[in-house]
């Protein structure tokens, strides 16, 4: 909460907090300086979209809810891929994503969270990950995981009558209530509940200094691949090593092969959704590669052009995302399916050289835009117009409210114990479609369980508070040594928070705010309201307590009598912050 405190010193009212929120999420233009009722507004730049030929007839004439086809890889770089200077560029060749990118619409500000729990909690509940208590890396043997009061992508569309599938790496949690067939998917098939560098901690050919007992324990509560249907208790197929294995009829499969697995359930599932073409479905497949430690299946071994591992098993994610959209083409099923591609977060550039890649600065675990800005790409034959480059703000929150409209049904307004919900997504269909702009002018930055973001973007300026990870002070944190990402304590900027026009400057390097003071303050005030509306929500909707959590260093009595202020202010009239005087 310091940061409402220290970074956001101007004039503020809260009104009446609890006429605030609604159940769609922070959707209005924001106001500015002079009233609520007249807003400065940063223009938006037109898209290089042009209008899909007959998009609109051809969904309404199928008279059928369109098929929904979501992949989603792990740690992807924003500059990895072919349709974002990566590819043949930088030695990793990407020939089935390129043609994704040229048969539908690539996203150019699509934003993620900044590590892989949040960013799929997010994607999997349209609300950001303090709301669900999932803020942080889930780590095996701590139990719990994703509330079972929540609402997933699964649940939502089994309501709409989807039959819902899920395969590869989940992530939200190990306990039954978490797991996919538990939260909304009628079929999860090879389902991985941790980051791939988990699965090497019981395995002695990694590190052979660790103690046996310690060895035996990670080894005894690291799950390996998980399968069940819905009501089922999901049953253990074999498990994870890091090593060349790929034994399962011995119960060991290792890391360079998952992905196979993951490949053969998404084209099962796919096959067995060909038989039934009358009724509507959702495939979630989610990919392990490219988290570290990258280890290609012997198929890819330099079959990159920089014969590394990271680009190895880039050229072989590729493969396996070309594999399944030719199964969707093959079967006939493209012409009524959304498919929508992107990753959990931005590139985890502090691991290099086994890492994606970014221009923006930053890296996973900071605040800044190589942490938070990734690849999205959607393609839907004859409703999205092919080679779009899109420069809305979107992001993976906004799949649930734009999967929902598309099956047409709205979003719950109580959890699935019957309480209040919030959800923080927006429909972004008339994006898809060219027929409007996305109604989100604004986005929200965290590294771990603050409420108070880190970051805010409000159009295209971006007020940074969190320093965390990424300090800046000797090279702009452009090199890979100054980007700490989780080794970074929290560090939060006094007085006033740095402003960065991302039109002008992508990569965070000037500081606006100080280089032309008087010129920009003014746009304390729209990040003030947004952020202000922000937190009025949590006063009318509760965030759950937090499902994963770890020491983080004292908790004062200073910070405790703060939070306790700022809450009983927010529950009465308001929080009054002076404006500082000086130049």
């Amino acid at each position: 909460m310091r940061v409402l405190l220290s970074a956001l010193f101007i004039p503020l009212v809260i009104a009446g907090c609890g006429d605030s929120g609604g159940d769609s999420g922070i959707r209005a233009s924001l106001p500015g300086v002079a009233s609520a009722k007249a807003a400065p507004q940063f223009v938006e730049p037109e898209s290089d979209q042009t209008a899909p030929v007959n998009a609109d007839t051809s969904r309404t004439t199928a008279g059928t809810k369109p098929n929904i086809l979501l992949i989603v890889s792990d740690d992807t770089g924003y500059g990895d891929l072919g349709p974002y200077g990566g590819g043949v560029g930088r030695g990793m060749p990407t020939p089935n994503i390129d043609r994704m990118a040229a048969d539908g619409m690539t996203f150019f500000s699509f934003y993620a969270q900044p590590s892989c729990t949040p960013g799929r909690a997010a994607m999997q509940t349209g609300r950001i990950p303090n709301r669900s208590g999932m803020t942080t890396v889930a780590f095996q043997g701590q139990g719990g995981g994703l509330p079972k009061a929540e609402w997933t992508l699964g649940s939502v569309l089994q309501k709409a009558g989807y039959k819902t599938y899920f395969t590869g790496k989940w992530h939200l949690g190990e306990s039954d209530y978490a797991l996919p067939n538990a939260q909304g998917y009628d079929v999860m098939e090879h389902a991985f509940l941790y980051h791939a560098n988990a699965y090497t901690y019981g395995d002695p050919d990694w590190f052979p200094d660790m103690d046996p007992e310690l060895r035996k324990m990670f080894w005894n509560v690291t799950k390996g691949s998980l399968s069940g249907n819905a009501g089922e208790t999901a049953k253990e197929d074999w498990k994870v090593n890091g090593s060349y294995d790929d034994t399962p009829d011995k119960g060991i499969v290792g890391l360079p092969f998952l992905d196979s697995y993951i490949e053969k359930s998404g084209l099962r599932f796919l096959d067995d959704a060909a038989r039934n073409p009358g009724q509507p479905f959702f495939i979630n497949i989610n990919f392990m590669k490219v988290h570290q430690p990258n280890l290609p299946m012997p198929a890819f071994k330099h079959k990159s052009l920089s014969k590394t591992k990271y680009a190895d098993s880039l050229v072989e994610l590729d493969t396996h995302i070309g594999n399944v959209m030719n199964k969707l083409k093959e079967l006939g099923l493209d012409k009524n399916t959304l498919v929508f591609y992107t990753t959990d977060n931005g590139a985890w550039q502090d691991v290099y050289p086994d890492a994606g890649y970014t221009p923006l600065r930053g890296t996973k675990g900071t605040v800044r835009e190589g942490g938070n800005r990734v690849p999205a790409i959607a393609i839907w034959p004859g409703n999205i117009a092919p080679g779009v480059r899109n420069h809305d703000i979107v992001g993976g929150l906004d799949l649930m409210a734009t999967f929902a409209a598309l099956a047409g049904i709205d979003l719950p307004k109580d959890d699935r114990a019957g309480d209040p919900i919030y959800f923080d997504s927006i429909d972004m269909s008339p994006v898809l479609f060219g027929t409007g702009k996305s109604k989100r002018n604004s986005w929200f930055y965290f590294t771990e369980d603050e409420l108070t973001p880190g970051a805010a973007r409000v159009g295209n300026y971006k007020a940074v508070f969190n320093l965390r990870g990424d300090n800046g002070m000797a090279t702009g944190s452009l090199a890979v040594d100054t980007n700490l990402g989780w080794k970074g304590a929290e560090k939060y900027v006094a007085i006033v928070p740095q402003i960065f026009d991302l039109w002008q400057d992508p990569q965070e390097r000037y500081d606006v705010f100080m280089n032309n003071y008087t010129e920009h303050t003014w746009t304390l005030v729209t990040f003030n309201k947004a952020i202000t509306d922000l937190m009025k929500t949590y006063v009318k909707y509760p965030p759950r307590k937090l499902q994963s959590e770890g020491y983080s260093g004292p908790i004062t009595l200073t910070e405790y009598q703060r939070f306790k202020w700022i809450r009983d202010q927010l529950e009465k009239e308001g929080v009054k912050i002076p404006l500082p005087t000086g130049n």
